[in-house]
C-alpha cells in the first residue's frame, strides 16, 4: 500500500454505518454508508447531525465489516450528507467493488467531476439524484447558487445508460405547486422519460431548519399526468 493509498483510507469522512435495509436500494439488500458533511444546507435535511459534525471512521474501520456482510447483502448504498464531496470517494467504491457489490449513490449532483468519472469507470450501478428546485428558488432552498452544476449531472444521467431516478422532496413552506409544475416540465424539456418522485416531507425528527409537518397529503390529487414519465408519490 502506497502513502497515498494510506492517506484515504485513513480520513475519517464516514459517520455511521445501517447494517441491513431493503428500501433503500430497489431488489437489493444492502447496507449503508452515511458519509459525513454536505455542500448544502436545506432546511428539510433529515440529518444535520450528519452535515455538521465530523466523520468517525474512515475505510479501514469497516472493512472487515464489507467483507463480513459478503452472504447477506447485494448492494451498498452511498449518502450522507453528500458523499460527493469527498474525493476519497472513488477509492473508495474501487475497494466496494472488490467486494462483488453494487452500488447505489445518492446525491445532490454538485459534484459533476467526480459523479460522471464514477459512472464512467463503471464504479456505480444506481444514482438517486434529488432535484431541490430550479434556479430561480435553488439557492433560497439548498443555500448554494450551483444549479448550473446540477444541471450538468442531469443531463449527463439523461445522456448515459446507467439506471438512475429523479426525486424531490415537498414542502409546501418551500415549494408551490407552482414549482412542482415548473420542476417537471423542465425535466420534460431535458427529455426525461424516467420516473419522476415526489417525496412528502414528514417531520419525524430534528431538521437542519426545525421545520414542522405541514397538511401537504392532497398534493397527489392536484397533480397532472402528462408528461413524457410518470409522477410517483412517497409517503403522501
Amino acid at each position: 500500500m502506497n502513502n497515498e493509498n494510506i492517506l484515504w483510507n485513513q480520513k475519517q469522512i464516514i459517520d455511521s454505518v445501517t447494517p441491513f435495509t431493503l428500501l433503500d436500494f430497489q431488489g437489493t439488500p444492502s447496507a449503508i454508508l452515511w458519509f459525513s458533511g454536505c455542500n448544502m444546507r436545506c432546511d428539510f435535511c433529515y440529518n444535520p447531525e450528519i452535515v455538521l459534525e465530523k466523520g468517525r471512521y474512515n475505510f479501514e474501520d469497516i472493512r472487515d465489516f464489507l467483507n463480513s456482510r459478503k452472504s447477506l447483502i447485494k448492494g451498498i448504498v452511498l449518502c450522507g450528507g453528500e458523499p460527493t464531496i469527498h474525493n476519497e470517494l472513488y477509492a473508495i467504491c474501487e475497494q466496494i467493488k472488490t467486494f462483488g457489490y453494487k452500488i447505489k449513490l445518492d446525491t445532490n449532483g454538485l459534484n459533476f467531476n467526480l459523479i460522471s468519472k464514477l459512472i464512467d469507470d463503471r464504479l456505480v450501478d444506481f444514482v438517486a439524484l434529488d432535484f431541490k428546485a430550479m434556479d430561480d428558488k435553488f439557492q433560497f432552498i439548498t443555500k448554494t447558487d450551483k444549479f448550473s452544476q446540477f444541471k450538468k449531472t442531469l443531463l449527463f444521467l439523461i445522456n448515459s445508460d446507467i439506471d438512475y431516478e429523479i426525486r424531490t422532496t415537498y414542502h409546501e413552506n418551500l415549494l408551490s405547486l407552482d414549482d412542482i409544475y415548473k420542476m417537471a416540465n423542465f425535466l420534460k424539456s431535458c427529455n426525461y422519460k424516467k420516473l419522476y418522485y415526489l417525496q412528502n416531507f414528514i417531520a419525524n425528527k430534528a431538521t437542519l431548519g426545525k421545520i414542522k409537518t405541514t397538511n401537504s397529503k392532497s398534493l397527489p390529487r392536484y397533480i397532472k399526468q402528462n408528461y413524457p414519465f410518470e409522477i410517483k408519490f412517497r409517503n403522501f
